[in-house]
Parts: structure tokens; sequence; C-alpha cells
């Protein structure tokens, strides 16, 4: 029964209020932060959970004043509702037991590389990043650029973005793929549609405690930077290439004129991508146990295509298709694609808990 699945969560969250009443918890500022934090994880399914048990008692209540003449009509009333408040919080409950990624509060670390289709891949990239500002800024993200390459003739042949939001990551994960873009180039005088396509990364940014990187593993070399950014920047030594010798990784960093800075970005990026390996090696042994899989940044799968002649996007994950895809890119209205995927992996989720 839902309700005894219900009980611990509710005696646990009892217990951390007794916990962060007593001098000797609230004392200790480390144990009582890591206890508030628990405290606050449990409050969304504490909270559903007495809405829930309520529910049941008013269910109860009102079963036994059906045979009174006086009470009888009202009861009835008051049992349909409070059996359709019972439906609707089993269904939030069932969400909320599901185990939750650990990653889902993150920030984000959005990269977006141009694949094939050359200059009219790197120019969908730049589009893609415009929307993802907007939908960051809709969202009440905050972002900051973390490194970038220019293309040749605009967009970008790489852009990274740090997102900052609690919950980015939950969001943005199912952003993680192979993008496929067809459109007319401006270039294209016979007027024929392209194909191009744009790879995405997400990472969630990592806490030095969450990546061990040892000093000895890493080969850092300073050079002078390349292209954009005037004479400043290309006449002194401050780009930054860092190679992780186990794995092979290299990051570069070329864009501000502080070497120091451009190194303290390489590594956020080294540190995401690095745990982005252990987290594949992690959801490797799950995949084994689980049928579902979703949102690991996988880059080698064609997850969306962007069709504009047709003003048509199709998430091929779940047969979805929009046909608003100028006021979605325009506005950043990602959503619209996101919240379907979410309903479909959490519905996935529930059956294979058999919740």
């Amino acid at each position: 029964m839902l309700a005894d699945k219900l009980r611990p969560f509710l005696d646990r969250y009892d217990e951390l209020s007794r916990l962060l009443s007593d001098p000797s918890v609230t004392n200790d500022i480390s144990n009582m932060t890591k206890l508030s934090k628990e405290q606050a994880g449990l409050e969304d399914i504490v909270d559903a959970a007495k809405s829930y048990l309520q529910a049941l008692e008013d269910i109860e209540e009102n079963k036994n004043l059906l045979d009174d003449t006086e009470l009888g009509e009202l009861a009835k009333e008051e049992l349909e509702n409070a059996r359709n408040r019972k439906e609707e919080l089993e269904e939030k409950i069932k969400i909320l037991l599901l185990p939750k990624d650990p990653n889902d509060d993150k920030n984000v670390l959005l990269e977006i590389r141009a694949g094939t289709g050359g200059d009219e891949a790197a120019l969908f990239a730049g589009d893609l990043f415009g929307a993802y500002a907007r939908y960051a800024e809709l969202r009440g993200y905050k972002f900051e650029i973390v490194s970038q390459s220019e293309g040749n003739t605009g967009g970008f042949k790489e852009i990274i973005l740090l997102i900052k939001g609690k919950g980015a990551y939950s969001r943005l994960k199912f952003e993680g793929g192979t993008h496929r873009v067809q459109r007319v180039p401006e270039t294209e005088s016979q007027g024929r549609v392209h194909t191009s396509a744009v790879t995405v990364a997400v990472m969630p940014e990592v806490e030095d405690s969450e990546v061990q990187i040892n000093q000895n593993d890493l080969r850092i070399d300073v050079m002078r930077s390349s292209g954009h950014g005037g004479q400043s920047v290309n006449t002194t030594d401050s780009a930054v290439r860092i190679t992780h010798i186990p794995t092979g990784l290299v990051v570069t960093n070329q864009d501000g004129k502080d070497q120091h800075k451009n190194k303290e970005a390489a590594m956020k990026v080294l540190k995401a991508r690095l745990y982005e390996i252990q987290e594949e090696e992690r959801l490797a042994k799950e995949t084994s146990e689980r049928k579902s899989q979703v949102g690991t940044g996988d880059r080698s799968g064609r997850i969306r295509t962007y069709n504009f002649p047709q003003n048509r996007i199709s998430d091929h994950r779940i047969n979805l298709t929009l046909y608003r895809l100028d006021a979605i890119m325009a506005g950043g209205l990602f959503d619209e694609v996101i919240e379907p995927l979410i309903i479909d992996y959490q519905s996935k989720m529930v059956a294979e808990a058999g919740l």
C-alpha cells in the first residue's frame, strides 16, 4: 500500500526536525548544514504524503456519512473530491518516489560543437547558442561563456557555456546528442536545402571533491592565442592547453588575456569531462539492470531535426513534431520539447519501478 511506503519519509523528516533543534547539532555547522539539506530534499515528498494521508481520511469520513439524512448529499460531493485528490496525489507521489539523479540540481556546462556541414554547421551552432541563452533567461538561469572558437563566416566552431540555476541540469540533460538542421544556406544560389549537424554535450558542473586529479597526470602548455581577439590577445602567451595524460583528453582555452583565468576555465571543462566519463561508467553498470537511459549527454545519437523550410522541429526519441520552429528558436521555448521528454522519461521509470 502506498501509505506504507510514505511512512519512512515522514518519520525521517520528524527525526531531522528534532535533530536540528538539538544544541549539539546546531553548534556543529557542518553537520547542521548536511541535515538541513537532507530535510529540504524531503519537503516535497513529505508535503505530498501529508496531503495524501489527509485525502484517505476524508474518504473514510465521508463514506461513513453517506447514509446521514442531513449530511448525505454533502458527503457524496466531498467523497468525490477526496477521491479525485487521492488519484492526483498518487501520480505526483509516484514521480517523487523515483530515484533522483544526483546531478539534477547542479549547474551545467553546455558544449555546442559544429559537426558535418562546414560553415553552415558553425552558423547553426551560433543560432543554437542564441536560443539556449534565451532559454536560460526564461528559466531565470544565469549563464557565462567559458570558451569559444568562432566560425570562418560567423557562428561558432565550438562554444561552451556555464549555465547556473537550480535544476538546470535536470532539464538541459535532455539536450545532449546530435542536432540536425535542414535549411537553405544564405550562400546557396540554387535554393537547395542543405543538411548540417551540431553536437551538444551536457555536463554537470562538478565540485573539486567530486573529481580527483593528480597534477602529475597533467601536461600544461601555454602559447600565443590565435584567431579573433585583437593584438593584445594574439601577442601574449595567454592561451592554455591542458592534456590529461591517462585519458588523452585535451582542453584548450584562449578566450582572455589572462593566462591564469584561461587555465581556470580549461580546468573547469576538464573536470566536467572527467566526471562525464565517471558517470558513463556508473550508468553503464546501472543500464545492465535498467532498460531506460536518458540524458547522458551521448554525442553519437541523432536526437532532433530542425527543418526550416517546413518550420518543423522533430524530436526523434519520442516522435514529437511541432510546426513552430521559428517561435521556439526566437524565444528559446525549448520547454515545449523538454516537458514532453521529461513526462515520457518519468512514465517509463514509474513502469520499471512497478509503482
